[in-house]
């Protein structure tokens, strides 16, 4: 009896907090009676009712909180409802801060950095308490962390509802792959991959519903899908390698950080400009120049001039470049170009690829208003490709594969044959009468017929008799826009039986970019 009564009482205190903290106070008076009744019996179970109740309540502790970790990271209405009751249970086992209730706007934060904890954590199902006290400890850092810059009267002092931000790591995180990031939609996602397939970098998603994928040529890189300033964030923060993006994208999400590494900057698509666009009537009819813009009498403290851009961190560096004192920016995500026809702004800043947009919507581009030029670029982080392994490695093909697609690009090798003296002679006729050459000079080789039977040896020999010299083929280099125009020029120099063929690749000894990746990284 004695002994049910010491561990309900120690039992109910640990695991109710302050109700069993009044409840034992109650029962303590009853135990100097049970100790004349029997006082051998309680001293001698006494330790081992409590050491046997703090075994239980620890193993209490550990079931929820690997409970809490793996329904954290699982989806759906049911994973927030067993949250919350786990939320309530590791409330009452002092596993969680107390205060003066708990707000929506909290518990939400709590399980963000909850859960960023718990991510880290080795869910497995091993039964050692050494790994079960490593879980345990993990959860309890991570709520201590949380529940230490938090008020006395509530235990968070921010409600934000805006996701946790990402901050820079001090070191690359530790992983066995690779990772490169790629646009997830719209047209520069399929330009990009469209390259890769170029460059015989097929990248393989099984479902399309998912946001990672394989390149079979590159086993060590694993590909994730991010939308386009995700693409940059990710690779500030470290949880990815490489990224493809545009560059407009890299200077209003990059905002100048010196651990953004640009790998190769022209890919070749996605051109554009970011440029700055104004009624074409009104009072803005006349104005043709940015300087024109910016001294418009209008301006002043109490009706600044109102741009309206998706590009604030671009836009606001631009204008104070500039030099323009009174300057009001306001953001928006789409269908900037109606903004000063509904008076909501004077100005919009805002890419531009061919501008009939602008002109459809009776805006016009000014002298001095384009803040950038955009297209496809390749980035990377300077930590990961300075202490992770292999990313230096990867970032050597990725450049090799790149640049011989991108330099063969729209190029084809033309052979003909011609006859001639000698290889300098046909050289001679080759540079005298054409403009083609080829990459470092055209190739000539002497052609050699099949070797004469012994019935037509005496045909072949009156033949050579009246056609003097002998056939060489020529091989040069020929852009796809002078291609026919190379053709013509062949045969005015004697040249016959044309060959034309696409070039998929031009390597050269080492990638330009290369050496200038080096350099960048002193490593050279």
């Amino acid at each position: 009896m004695a002994s049910s009564a010491m561990a309900g009482c120690l039992l109910r205190s640990l695991c109710l907090g302050k109700p069993g903290s009044r409840w034992i106070e109650q029962q303590q008076s009853s135990v100097p009676a049970l100790q004349q009744k029997c006082p051998s019996q309680v001293i001698s179970c006494s330790s081992q009712v409590i050491e046997a109740a703090k075994a239980e309540v620890a193993m209490a502790k550990r079931t929820i909180t690997k409970e809490m970790a793996r329904e954290t990271m699982s989806m759906g209405s049911m994973m927030g409802r067993k949250v919350n009751r786990k939320w309530r249970r590791l409330r009452t086992m002092d596993l969680l801060p107390v205060g003066r209730g708990w707000p929506t706007d909290g518990k939400r934060d709590f399980l963000a950095c909850a859960h960023s904890q718990v991510t880290r954590i080795n869910c497995s199902s091993s039964s050692s308490s050494a790994g079960n006290e490593g879980d345990l400890l993990t959860l309890d850092k991570a709520v201590s962390s949380v529940s230490s810059s938090s008020s006395p009267t509530s235990p968070f002092a921010t409600s934000t509802r805006s996701p946790l931000p990402l901050s820079p790591r001090s070191a690359p995180q530790q992983r066995s792959s690779v990772r490169l990031a790629l646009p997830s939609k719209g047209r520069m996602a399929e330009d990009t991959l469209e390259l890769l397939r170029e460059c015989e970098l097929n990248v393989k998603k099984p479902n399309p519903r998912q946001y990672i994928a394989r390149i079979p040529e590159l086993e060590a890189v694993e590909v994730w899908f991010q939308r386009a300033s995700d693409v940059v964030r990710k690779v500030r923060s470290g949880d990815v390698d490489f990224g493809i993006v545009g560059y407009d994208m890299l200077r209003e999400y990059g905002e100048d950080d010196n651990d953004l590494v640009i790998v190769h900057d022209s890919l070749g698509f996605g051109h554009c400009h970011l440029a700055m666009g104004i009624p074409t009537d009104g009072r803005f009819a006349e104005i043709q120049t940015f300087d024109q813009l910016a001294a418009m009498p209008e301006w002043t403290v109490e009706n600044p001039m109102r741009v309206v851009t998706g590009y604030t961190h671009v836009g606001s560096r631009f204008l104070q470049e500039k030099g323009v004192p009174h300057v009001q920016i306001s953001t928006a995500d789409g269908a900037l170009e109606a903004a000063p026809a509904m008076g909501t702004a004077d100005v919009i800043l805002d890419l531009v690829s061919s501008g009939t947009t602008l002109r459809e919507n009776n805006l016009k581009e000014i002298e001095g208003g384009t803040v950038l030029h955009s297209q496809g670029v390749l980035i990377a982080s300077r930590k990961a490709l300075l202490k992770s392994k292999g990313v230096l490695e990867v970032a050597h093909e990725l450049l090799e594969r790149i640049e011989a697609h991108l330099r063969a690009e729209n190029q084809f090798i033309v052979t003909a044959n011609i006859r001639g003296e000698s290889h300098d002679d046909v050289a001679r006729r080759l540079f005298e009468g054409t403009q083609f050459t080829g990459l470092q000079g055209p190739t000539i080789s002497r052609v050699y017929n099949t070797p004469a039977t012994p019935s037509s040896s005496s045909q072949q020999t009156k033949s050579e008799d009246r056609d003097p010299g002998s056939y060489f083929a020529i091989c040069v280099i020929v852009p796809k826009k002078q291609l026919y125009k190379a053709i013509n020029q062949l045969r005015g120099i004697g040249g016959s039986g044309v060959l034309v063929s696409p070039l998929t690749y031009i390597f050269d000894e080492e990638p330009p970019r290369w050496r200038s990746l080096l350099d960048e990284l002193d490593l050279s």
